[in-house]
């Protein structure tokens, strides 16, 4: 699915449509990406997660967009996979071991679009999101939840542990704060959730889009070559022994040093005057 394709503006459709929102605003750089399956609880169907890993390979390939915000239409940000979906390929011949297996294999490609989008993304959480859900609040660089929002991993309640998502919970939450919330499936609060870590700030029910597209509108100010630099390289030195990582990122650095807008940037603070970013 295009982004072309993505349903423009954002209304919440009143039954499952389109399966994504896109909301354009290249006057600051922001763009906001809804699910829109609210009647199934925007569960990650395989149309849902192979429209989000198009939408955002299209987004981070996009010059007039500096950072993406997710958000969801209705009161759930994401129930996770679609049982329904999962559960009817059980009638298959193989008893649905190829349709599972491409499930998953398309799930953990499109998170880790996510990680790979030169673009920040920032999760916007209103209502509960669980399992796969969760996992894609924890695989955002960057997620607000409203006091509201409710974060849980329960596969182990139903006799499937959430081996998945613990792979984004366990890079963003400590290992034991991580394993409870995946050896009880018990929901966590957002003041807990950030307490865990596992999203950057609370704010009051029903502000956490416009907090996550503040959030989103101060990075769209930073140089886009920074930031994708940057972003790389975190997610680049967090697998790396010690050694490796400083190694690494001083080279980082010197590439950094050597791009124009560095130079600029730097120009800019010591003549103190706004930089014009040139984006190389």
């Amino acid at each position: 699915m295009s982004t072309e394709n993505l349903t423009q503006g954002t209304v919440a459709a009143q039954t499952d449509g389109e399966p994504l929102l896109l909301r354009n605003r290249p006057c600051d750089g922001v763009a906001v990406l809804s699910l829109n399956r609210p009647h199934s609880r925007n569960a990650l169907s395989l149309a849902m997660i192979d429209g989000l890993h198009e939408a955002i390979h299209e987004l981070g390939a996009d010059a007039s967009i500096s950072s993406i915000v997710l958000a969801a239409q209705g009161p759930v940000f994401s129930s996770g996979h679609d049982l329904k979906e999962m559960t009817a390929h059980r009638a298959d011949a193989d008893k649905g071991l190829a349709f599972y297996t491409d499930a998953m294999q398309r799930c953990s490609t499109m998170m880790q679009a996510i990680i790979a989008c030169p673009k920040p993304v920032i999760a916007a959480v209103e209502g509960t999101a669980t399992a796969a859900g969760c996992q894609l609040v924890a695989t955002c660089d960057l997620a607000v939840a409203g006091s509201g929002a409710r974060f849980c991993t329960p596969g182990v309640n139903i006799g499937l542990f959430c081996s998945t998502p613990m792979v984004a919970l366990s890079r963003n939450v400590p290992r034991k704060r991580a394993m409870e919330m995946l050896l009880l499936g018990d929901m966590v609060d957002a003041a807990t959730a950030a307490q865990y870590g596992l999203v950057n700030r609370v704010v009051a029910a029903g502000g956490a889009l416009a907090e996550a597209t503040s959030i989103a509108g101060k990075i769209a100010a930073k140089s886009p070559h920074t930031v994708a630099m940057g972003k790389a390289a975190f997610y680049a030195q967090a697998e790396m022994p010690l050694q490796e990582a400083y190694a690494y990122a001083a080279q980082v650095m010197v590439d950094n040093m050597l791009a124009r807008d560095a130079e600029e940037g730097i120009g800019a603070f010591l003549e103190k005057r706004p930089p014009k970013w040139q984006g190389c």
